[in-house]
């Protein structure tokens, strides 16, 4: 089973792909999907899903998953957030994929044990989980827990 794991965000997506048997993790690539903050929204949220529709062209996943949104005090942030989840499900529907989805808590303690884990915790143990991972940085990290966590909870 290929998962791609999704951190959708408007200025930079990150994912990352897992093979997945039985326990046995196996990374297969992880990245970034960065959008021009001077871009107008429409254009942003079109580099999002073409990224993404590039992406699972490449490694064409079984399924994807997705952290679940959460609300900000600042609800332009979490609208932009929302609208560029929308444009990361879309390219995954668009591709036919399921897309399941954990809550941030779920995904640090099905990663590290602890619900309450910082971004440090959770990026050390993808390197105990996928040795020898490089990550692309911290979005594309985040995406790779998903991932995993998607591995252990949907099984």
């Amino acid at each position: 089973m290929i998962i791609l794991g999704l951190d959708p965000s408007l200025s930079c997506t990150g994912w990352g792909v897992i093979r997945a048997e039985g326990s046995r993790l196996t990374h297969i690539a992880n990245g970034q999907i960065a959008t021009d903050p001077r871009a107008p929204i429409a254009a942003r949220l079109a580099a999002l899903q073409a990224g993404l529709a590039q992406v699972i062209a490449t490694h064409r996943p079984d399924r994807a998953a997705a952290e679940e949104i959460f609300v900000n005090r600042n609800p332009q942030s979490t609208l932009k957030l929302a609208q560029a989840r929308g444009a990361v499900l879309a390219a995954c529907g668009a591709a036919g994929l399921t897309v399941d989805e954990h809550a941030a808590r779920l995904v640090k303690k099905a990663v590290v044990g602890t619900g309450a884990a910082e971004k440090p915790q959770v990026q050390a143990m993808l390197g105990v989980l996928l040795p020898g991972v490089q990550l692309a940085g911290a979005d594309a990290a985040d995406a790779l827990a998903v991932a995993i966590a998607d591995a252990h909870l949907t099984r």
